[in-house]
């Protein structure tokens, strides 16, 4: 098995928990956009909001 076989089977097991606790991953990812938000005074907020959004669709949680 070779390193991209196990970065696969990593990435698979980390969707898969990301699903099973879906409300904690958005959660985290919304706190995680609110503070970049503060620290950059809102100035890149449609960028964090659309990098957020990315990230969920990616983990399978976007609601």
């Amino acid at each position: 098995m070779g390193l991209m076989d196990n970065l696969d089977n990593l990435k698979d097991k980390a969707k898969d928990l990301a699903s099973e606790h879906s409300d904690q991953v958005d959660e985290g990812v919304d706190k995680a956009a609110d503070f970049i938000g503060e620290k950059t005074g809102g100035k890149f907020g449609d960028q964090v909001e659309q990098g957020a959004d990315t990230l969920k669709d990616q983990l399978g949680t976007n609601e």
